[in-house]
């Protein structure tokens, strides 16, 4: 059972992106079941939450799994792989007009990718997140995601994977770099 800070947030980094993961299929959902006025509105939720959730696990939890794993390397380059196939497909998507007739089947076919990498996440690189790190350590992660979905971009970057390779994207750098400084104040690592 995760446990709660003194803000009533969990403090433990793998049930926090899990319960985002559960947010992520909610918006999913709530896209497919808008009308045809609510659809614009309800995908630019979900665009922001899965932007959010990825540059936090892009700055945040992939750098630990590195660290903590033996074959941490090959982990995160199959999540990172996943994501970057779903942030072309998202990008594509956010470039739509919802009333475009091939909106929804790209919107499902998005939705049945980053359905499979969460679920690759949840079975391949959470459990080892939190048999490899403490209680403290897992807490500290938490607050660092947290800070980094309060910095984080709004659009998808493809190809954007790394904090360099987000740099590189233009207008988005010091969105970028924002972000990375909340995460490392969050961290304790100023510097």
């Amino acid at each position: 059972m995760p446990h709660m800070d003194e803000a009533g947030e969990n403090d433990d980094v793998v049930a926090l992106l899990r319960q985002q993961h559960n947010h992520i299929r909610d918006l999913f959902a709530e896209v497919e079941n808008a009308t045809a006025d609510g659809r614009a509105e309800s995908f630019r939720r979900l665009v922001r939450m899965l932007a959010v959730h990825e540059t936090a696990e892009e700055e945040v939890v992939h750098p630990a799994a590195r660290r903590l794993f033996q074959d941490g390397e090959q982990v995160v380059d199959d999540r990172l792989k996943e994501e970057r196939a779903a942030k072309e497909k998202l990008s594509r998507l956010d470039d739509m007009n919802p009333d475009d007739p091939g909106f929804m089947p790209a919107l499902r076919e998005l939705r049945a990718d980053v359905l499979q990498h969460a679920a690759s996440e949840e079975q391949y690189e959470f459990p080892r997140l939190r048999e490899n790190a403490g209680a403290q350590q897992l807490a500290m992660l938490a607050t660092a995601v947290r800070a980094a979905e309060a910095m984080a971009p709004t659009h998808p970057h493809p190809g954007a994977e790394t904090a360099a390779q987000n740099f590189a994207v233009g207008p988005m750098a010091a969105l970028v770099d924002r972000t990375r400084d909340a995460v490392r104040k969050a961290m304790g690592n100023d510097g």
